[in-house]
């Protein structure tokens, strides 16, 4: 089986020479590059009893690891299956236009529990009309801060009931096949994340500095109601198995 590490000594330098990364990504990329070799050191383990010694190298211990994680990331899923319950799951995902991306990273302790609190408003008050479901779901929501090519891409990945319990404490399904309409999901969610946004506490570098002025902030707020917002609803998983597959992709080890 080829390991990550591999696949980063083999053509990290010419990934290297095509794309910049960020401080944090380039300590991750190092630290798995080197993960349990002689650049991190070793250490030795001696049985107490024959004296035994099995001498090995260090693990880098970076969250981004595989190496590192994976038994961590196992144990987190192992505790999800507690929490399943026999009924479909649906993935939600929201994202954010890609101009909002120097103040996320300027402001990340602000701007991800935005992001959160206007994904789940969204997600609770639309499933509370009963035109919809009429019921409050269980929601279990991760940030990934990276796209697939290694780029500064923050979205939320949902894994949603399908169903909830009503204002009775009823169990009510969903539709088999539909949770919330995309469009109203993704207005929604953009009218309560503007609204978080004019609000927040923020502060502007570099590129965006300009922003501090409330005249320049307002008006890029207001800007960004023209932009694509994109939320999209994947159909129901097959059964809570592969809402554990999911899990493992989703697992919050990025933050």
């Amino acid at each position: 089986m080829i390991e990550f590490q591999e696949i980063l000594k083999q053509y990290g330098d010419a990934f290297l020479d095509g794309y910049k990364l960020s401080y944090d990504q380039m300590k991750a990329f190092s630290a798995i590059l080197n993960c349990r070799t002689s650049v991190m050191g070793g250490h030795v383990d001696v049985c107490d009893h024959c004296g035994y010694e099995k001498h090995s190298y260090n693990s880098c211990r970076n969250r981004n690891c595989p190496k590192c994680q994976t038994i961590a990331k196992e144990q987190w899923i192992d505790k999800q299956y507690q929490s399943l319950l026999e009924i479909p799951y649906f993935h939600v995902v929201f994202t954010l236009p890609d101009s909002l991306n120097p103040i996320m990273y300027q402001n990340q302790d602000v701007m991800y529990n935005l992001f959160f609190k206007a994904a789940t408003d969204t997600l609770m008050e639309l499933s509370a009309d009963r035109k919809y479901l009429g019921a409050r779901p269980g929601v279990t929501v991760v940030l990934h801060t990276w796209g697939q090519n290694l780029l500064y891409h923050p979205h939320l990945h949902c894994i949603v009931t399908g169903g909830g319990l009503n204002s009775s404490n009823k169990w009510i399904n969903s539709r088999k096949k539909f949770f919330l309409p995309v469009k109203v999901l993704s207005n929604k969610f953009r009218g309560k994340f503007l609204a978080y946004l004019r609000s927040a506490n923020l502060h502007f570098y570099n590129s965006v500095a300009d922003l501090d002025n409330p005249a320049a902030f307002s008006s890029f707020v207001f800007s960004l109601y023209d932009k694509d917002w994109i939320t999209y609803c994947k159909p129901p998983f097959e059964g809570p198995s592969k809402v554990i597959i999911c899990y493992s992709y989703c697992a919050p080890f990025e933050r």
